[in-house]
């Protein structure tokens, strides 16, 4: 059964959302691109229209919306083919440590920006030899009067280029036993000396949104920037990853409903034979066959999301559909691509950007890999 998690407001928010996106972001994606990185006035036109961290308190600029709102952010994006536009990340992987874990006045410093778009956000987890194994994190901050001394070194930060403030997960206690019991988070901000983050990274895909090297050499953080309490960074970031990895999801989903939408409209209209490709069995078979798959993924999805509104516990279910429909939204966008012949290999078409940057899904937030393990330990296997 369909369920319809929106009242008449958000219908009204989407329609708006959609006309801001085809104004002022689908005529520059190309462009965009090519830079690998969206010029920051679009990060401040999205804040004025309500697009940015959209669940913040009044008192912060935000209008305390519920869930259902970023929801919409994420698959609009995702359904015009804005991959370059990294608010999803912004919106609801990184801001939110600042909502859940952040003191006032931490709250009061930051977050007005945060949904201005004045103040982009990147989450610093990563490391060379620190991936899904975050106790692997040997960056370190070294307490040193009323500051932090940190060193180390991230890597494949979204925003990390345009980010004004960075969350980075580092040890405060190299010493720890076990490892993940030294960690903390530190809010590290732009022009901070010894933080360097102008290393853009060359990507297979998402190709417009930035991605970066963060470099961390004798750079002195004031100890108020820790957020929430020394040593708790692990059950932080785990609290945080059931929302990371459904957004992550919804983002899929809505990029390869709309990939299969444009393939069955291609088929439609392309001949071949004197006759529309899709009138061809085994690509009718073909695209019933991908049809089946999107429709399983949304009515997995659609119940994901209510659950997680209602305030259930989903850890399983959310690193099911994680792996299951990254992993099938890549199956499907590999016929699409297929589907569309030689023009699927062309950079003109959509579908040629689509291919690509539905890759990373299967490894961002977590791999598929990493995501059957943790399945796995919650079955008792």
């Amino acid at each position: 059964m369909a369920i319809d998690i929106y009242q008449e407001e958000h219908r009204i928010f989407r329609s708006s959302l959609r006309k801001f996106l085809e104004k002022e972001v689908a005529p520059h994606i190309e462009e965009w691109e090519k830079a690998g990185m969206v010029p920051k006035e679009i990060w401040h036109k999205c804040g004025e229209q309500g697009f940015l961290c959209p669940w913040a308190e009044e008192e912060y600029g935000g209008f305390n919306a519920g869930f259902e709102y970023s929801v919409i952010i994420n698959e609009e994006v995702a359904r015009i083919g804005a991959t370059c536009l990294g608010a999803g990340a912004h919106n609801d992987i990184c801001a939110p440590y600042l909502r859940n874990f952040a003191n006032k006045e931490q709250k009061a410093k930051w977050l007005p920006g945060c949904v201005s778009g004045h103040c982009i956000t990147c989450i610093a987890m990563t490391e060379p030899n620190a991936g899904s194994d975050l106790q692997g994190i040997r960056t370190t901050a070294i307490k040193d009067g009323d500051s932090y001394v940190v060193n180390g070194q991230k890597i494949f930060i979204s925003n990390g280029v345009s980010c004004n403030l960075a969350i980075v997960a580092c040890s405060t206690n190299p010493k720890a036993v076990p490892p993940h019991k030294g960690l903390s988070i530190l809010l590290i901000e732009d022009g901070t000396p010894g933080f360097t983050h102008d290393k853009k990274l060359d990507k297979l895909g998402l190709r417009g949104q930035d991605t970066a090297e963060l470099v961390f050499e004798d750079c002195r953080v004031p100890a108020a920037n820790i957020l929430g309490e020394e040593g708790m960074a692990f059950p932080y970031m785990m609290e945080n990853l059931q929302e990371e990895r459904l957004v992550i999801t919804i983002g899929a989903q809505a990029s390869i409903e709309e990939l299969l939408r444009q393939t069955i409209e291609y088929s439609k209209s392309r001949i071949a034979f004197r006759k529309p490709i899709s009138k061809f069995q085994h690509n009718t078979f073909k695209i019933v066959e991908c049809a089946t798959e999107v429709e399983l993924g949304r009515t997995f999805l659609d119940n994901l999301i209510a659950d997680h509104i209602a305030g259930k516990d989903i850890v399983k279910k959310v690193s099911m559909a994680k792996w299951w429909i990254t992993e099938m939204a890549n199956r499907v966008a590999y016929h699409c691509l297929q589907l569309h012949g030689g023009y699927g290999f062309m950079e003109e078409y959509p579908v040629a950007r689509a291919y690509r940057d539905t890759r990373a899904n299967t490894i961002v937030g977590g791999t598929t890999e990493i995501m059957k393990v943790v399945i796995g330990r919650m079955m008792g296997l």
